[in-house]
Order: structure tokens, then sequence, then C-alpha cells
């Protein structure tokens, strides 16, 4: 017989995940020892799916709407995507430029491989949405990695993104409202950006502007797409979908709105390979939650409710010793600076003695991130968990403030404990029981 060959091909060690969801096993670990773990981890809004759509999805069932259909999404609900996304942007939009995923992670992954060849750079936020990084060197690409600074408020310059762009970039990722850091992009300054990216890219260039949490702003902030700067749009793929502004994760509807028709196209038939069609009755809710005068107020309900979370978990977090905090403008996280806990608790020294094989794959952030869970039953995320190029020496958390105000209330004061808890850090790490994620 000739040599073994490898099970798996090497790009799958090439691929990353969230891992929000990775974590899930942890707090059911730390459940069954020591009781509820308080989930600051997802990006889940707490809020149920509103009557008006789940009664739409309800019907669409019992009417049949259960088979497959069109792989580019049903027309009438391309249609309604492309009222919705180009009233509110100021753009004249096609339904045949508009194709429907199932969730917003597909289109994610499905541009990279639609248009980065191997070599070509990719640009992407860092602190940012981890499947952005995820799948780059998967396909070939070289990730590019954008610094998000707390000092001008986790944003970045027409300027900072010029230094990045070389003769091999290809997509550029910008993420407004951002996740993790709530950052939110005003629309001078997405001019400034926008100018840099036509004076230094070809028109091969694209712009993938995920904005998923564009109904979730904060103190009068107003959301703005870069696809409405002159210029743009024929520059811009707009990505967005239902499970934020409807509270509907698990309804997995997203969708992509495409510079031309053939990228539409293109997106279509890799939505065959991958997916055949998504459920036609989920899109009919979509139908219904963009269309009925219900949705605009039971946003605003969860926004409200996302505001006064954000208020109080900033304000606690603040209170706390070696802790600081931004108050983000948008999206329902916040990002605190946990640099003076770690410090007080030896966290920095901690990590400077373990092994190196386990150095790579933690900081001194995920171990607080593990204390915090084992020892006091609170799940957050670190830095590392958006965007690990580029993010040694950053020392945040990322707390979800999508669950209900007295258990965030209880969160903050058990930080507060466990950012003074220098015996039982040491004791934690000394066990040695987790370490990495």
């Amino acid at each position: 017989m000739g040599a073994t060959r490898a099970l798996f091909a090497r790009r799958v060690a090439a691929i990353g995940t969230e891992e929000a969801f990775a974590l899930g096993a942890l707090i059911a670990e730390v459940e069954a020892e020591s009781g509820p773990v308080i989930r600051c981890n997802l990006g889940q809004p707490d809020f149920p799916l509103p009557t008006h759509i789940a009664d739409a999805v309800v019907a669409a069932i019992r009417a049949g709407k259960t088979t497959y259909c069109d792989p580019q999404g049903l027309p009438e609900v391309r249609a309604a995507i492309a009222a919705k996304v180009g009233t509110d942007r100021g753009l004249d939009l096609d339904r045949e430029r508009v194709v429907v995923f199932a969730g917003g992670r597909p289109p994610i992954g499905l541009a990279q491989h639609a248009y980065v060849e191997e070599g070509d750079e990719v640009i992407y936020p860092s602190p940012g949405y981890p499947l952005f990084e995820s799948f780059i060197r998967y396909i070939g690409g070289v990730p590019v990695p954008l610094r998000l600074r707390e000092e001008s408020g986790f944003n970045f310059t027409g300027p900072d993104l010029g230094e990045l762009i070389s003769a091999r970039t290809k997509l550029i990722f910008v993420n407004f409202p951002s996740n993790p850091t709530g950052g939110v992009a005003s629309r001078e300054q997405l001019t400034e950006i926008a100018e840099v990216i036509l004076e230094r890219t070809g028109p091969e260039v694209r712009v993938y502007s995920d904005e998923a949490y564009e109904a979730i702003v904060f103190d009068g902030a107003v959301h703005a797409s870069i696809a409405s700067i002159p210029g743009m749009a024929e520059r811009t793929i707009i990505a967005s979908g239902a499970s934020k502004t409807y509270s509907w994760t698990g309804g997995r509807i997203g969708w992509g709105v495409y510079p031309s028709v053939d990228e539409a196209l293109v997106q279509r038939r890799l939505n065959i390979n991958y997916f055949a069609s998504i459920p036609p009755y989920n899109q009919l809710g979509v139908l219904t939650a963009l269309q009925s005068p219900e949705s605009p107020a039971a946003i605003a309900k969860m926004v409200e409710a996302f505001q006064r979370r954000r208020d109080l978990v900033v304000d606690a977090i603040n209170a706390i010793d070696g802790v600081t905090c931004t108050r983000p403008l948008g999206a329902f996280y916040v990002f605190p600076n946990v640099s003076g806990a770690l410090e007080r608790v030896g966290a920095f020294e901690a990590f400077a003695a373990l092994p190196e094989e386990v150095r790579r794959k933690s900081s001194p952030a995920t171990l607080f991130q593990l204390f915090f869970l084992y020892r006091y039953r609170v799940a957050t995320m670190d830095r590392r968990s958006f965007g690990v190029l580029g993010s040694e020496g950053e020392n945040y958390l990322r707390v979800s403030i999508a669950t209900g105000d007295d258990d965030l209330a209880e969160a903050m004061d058990r930080l507060a404990a466990a950012a003074a808890d220098v015996s039982g850090f040491e004791e934690f790490v000394a066990s040695g029981r987790r370490l990495t994620l």
C-alpha cells in the first residue's frame, strides 16, 4: 500500500468560526455543575418574534408554502427588500439585484468565494465580526486587518483605510453599526472613506457593507450606508437580514443587494449549490415584517430597551476599579477595556507563564473570560473572538446586553467581584482546567 493520505484537506485547518457558539458546551458544563449562567455571549435579542410576523409564517405554512422556491428568493420578497433598502438609503434598486440567503452568514463567505482569487487581499475591521476573518485564508486570500482603536471610538478614517489598500486589494468589509464595538459611522466619515476607495481602487474592487444592526441605534443617531455615497452604489454589496431588526435569529433570513444583476446571478448559483432555496414560509414572514405598519413600533420598543440596558451596563462597568467602557451608539453590545482588572488579578503574569502552545490559543482576556464563566457563572466573549490577527495586547470583553435588566445588573455585580478576586483567579489558572476556548 502507498503512503497514508491525510483525512482532511489542508484548507480545513485554515477556516475559523464564531466562538460565541463554541462557548455553548462550556456554558452547559458550568450549569450542570453549579447552576444557571447569565448569558452575555450571544448576539441574540431576547425579545419574542413580533406576533404579526409569527402569524404570517404560520399562515404561509398552512397555505402549503413549504416547497422549493426561486433560489434567488421569492420575487415579491426581493421586490420588498429592494424597496425598503432603496428607500432607506436613497437608492433606486431592482429586485433582480437582490438575493435572499439562509441568514446573514452565507453571503459573507460566498462573497469571498465569488470575488477573491488566490493571493488577493481582503481588508476587514478588527475587532470585527469573526466570520469576516475566518473565511479569508480558507479561500486562499490574504487577511489585512483594519485595527479599530478605543481612542478613536473604535472607528476608522479614510486615511486609516488608505494605508492598507494595495494593488492586491479585492474586497473591503465595513460594518456599521458594528459588532462587537457598537460603533456607528456618520455620513461625513463614510464620505471620506468612500473618497479613498474611489481614488485608490479600480472598479473591480467590492465593498461588503454589513448593515445587520441598521435599525438598532441610540441617542438620536441615524444609520448611514456607504452605498448612499455618490459613486459607491456601483461598488457596494449591501447586506442585512431579519435576525437583529425583527428579533428572529432562528428564521435564518438574510439578504444581499448587489451592484449588478450579473453578480446577483452568481450568488443565485451558489445559493442553489449550497441551499437549493430558502424556506418560502419564512420569506413570507419577512415580507410581512418589511411591509407591516406594526413593525416600526415593535422595533422601537426593542431599541428603547437596549438603550436603557446600555446605560445600565456602561455606568456599572465604569464604576468598577480597573474596567472602563465607551458608550456605544448602536447594536446591542458593550466592549469594556479590562486591562486594569487583568493587572490587578495577575492575568498578564499568569499568561506569560503558560506554555507557548497554550499562549498561541489564548490571551490574558481569555483567561479572565473563562475565570468569569467558571467561577462567577457569567458568559462573555474575549477580544480574540473578534479577529485573532492583531489582537495581541488588546484587553477587552464583549458583553451582550440582549438579556434582562435584572440579569445584567447581577452580571455587573459579579464582574466587580471577579475583577478584585486575586486569589480566585490564581487558583483557577493553577487548576489548568480551561485556559483556551
